[in-house]
């Protein structure tokens, strides 16, 4: 399933995320931890894949349609389970 957010919004939920987060992710999915940080707008295709995120240029960082959601349900419930609110940008 597919899904639109910005850009600010989803590194707002990875900036939220409590430390070692992209690592348990990583483990609990079975895939690099770059291939996580990619998913939340990082750059390293070396070590990591390309996740199924397009980033289309606009306000607050530009619309983000991930084409799988899979990385970005865990990192809410992991929010969630920590008590983790993200509240939308003013």
């Amino acid at each position: 399933m597919t899904k639109t957010i910005t850009f600010n919004e989803l590194r707002k939920i990875k900036d939220s995320l409590p430390n070692g987060t992209t690592h348990r992710i990583a483990d609990e999915l079975g895939i690099s931890v770059e291939t996580v940080r990619n998913y939340f707008g990082g750059h390293n295709y070396k070590d990591g894949n390309s996740c199924g995120i397009h980033i289309e240029p606009g306000p607050d960082g530009g619309l983000v349609v991930l084409d799988d959601t899979t990385i970005l349900d865990r990192a809410l419930q992991i929010l969630e389970e920590n008590k983790v609110s993200v509240a939308p940008e003013a």
